[in-house]
């Protein structure tokens, strides 16, 4: 028997008309709809279903993901399906807490609507992100150590940083061969020769707002700690894996001091396939827009399961689990 994780995407996969279907044949797909309209105090059917600009700003694109994925896990629901385990990619994990059980879906539509604000308004001048493609971790941690001023506890000394071109982190290591780098914009500038020198197929800059998962946000992070503070978490039917850890949280206790760090810090996804694998999970079902974690699970373990599920009738690839 299959032992299942949930996982669920984050910003990046966002297109219009995602979630359209769900949506439209599926009531309890709807009743997630209006409920986190009403929470959040947005469209989020008319943001979602239509082509608009709105979808590519990051105080718009967060909750209009996680609508969406919270829309598909209610279908999914509904067929029976529990997993063992559930994470997300930055985002994403709002979905895989929603799957759960630790939060409510009208509170988590207004943590991460808030989230997305925060984050968006905290960005800083000049920040960039690109992905390193073709070049192993190790190798793109000792280069940044290089170009960074780093203190004996692993740390970047920010001052000294900047005394330079910049501090750069990496801000998600997705899969071998694919790792992001996060930071101001002359930094990683600066960064993207060096690793193409160390060896680097390829450092393709993304077209993204600001230096995300870097200490750059800490300003969001502060904030989503006060947003954070009155919503009420429930004891947990479901393990997930933190981005931050890269290993299993079973403590509800521990939930928030965990979203709060995220912010500021790397993005663990393969270390967090690693760990489930590690557990004995071979099936990886990605609910949400596109099918990113899939094409990651394939380059982290090819003998992995991955459905990917974004249309209503991909959920006839459940059949059997």
């Amino acid at each position: 028997m299959s032992k299942i994780a949930f996982v669920f995407p984050g910003q990046g996969a966002q297109y219009g008309g995602m979630g359209r279907d769900f949506y439209e044949s599926r009531m309890e797909s709807r009743r997630v709809f209006q409920e986190m309209s009403e929470a959040c105090g947005m469209d989020l059917p008319k943001l979602c279903f239509t082509e608009n600009e709105m979808l590519s700003i990051t105080s718009y694109t967060q909750i209009a993901m996680l609508a969406v994925e919270a829309a598909i896990l209610a279908a999914v629901r509904e067929l029976g399906i529990i997993p063992s385990v559930t994470a997300g990619l930055s985002l994403g994990e709002y979905g895989a807490l929603l799957a759960s059980g630790v939060m409510e879906t009208a509170d988590a539509a207004r943590v991460v609507a808030k989230r997305g604000q925060y984050m968006q308004e905290a960005v800083p001048e000049g920040g960039a992100m690109s992905a390193v493609l073709g070049l192993e971790a190790e190798k793109i941690e000792a280069v940044l150590r290089q170009l960074g001023e780093e203190r004996a506890d692993g740390t970047i000394d920010l001052e000294r940083s900047k005394e330079k071109e910049g501090p750069v982190y990496i801000a998600n290591y997705n899969c071998p061969g694919q790792i992001v780098i996060s930071g101001e914009a002359k930094g990683v500038a600066a960064a993207t020769e060096a690793l193409k020198n160390a060896g680097a197929r390829r450092v393709l800059p993304l077209h993204v707002s600001g230096p995300f998962h870097t200490p750059l946000l800490y300003q969001a992070g502060e904030r989503l700690e006060e947003a954070l503070k009155p919503v009420s978490l429930r004891n947990m039917e479901i393990p997930y894996v933190s981005n931050v850890t890269a290993d299993y949280v079973r403590d509800t206790g521990k939930v928030k001091e965990l979203l709060k760090r995220q912010v500021v810090s790397s993005v663990r996804w393969q270390q967090s396939v690693e760990r489930m694998l590690a557990d004995g999970v071979d099936t990886f079902v990605e609910i949400g827009p596109g099918h990113t974690l899939t094409g990651f699970l394939k380059k982290i373990d090819k003998s992995a399961r991955g459905i990917s599920l974004e249309k209503l009738e991909d959920l006839e690839k459940l059949r059997g689990l």
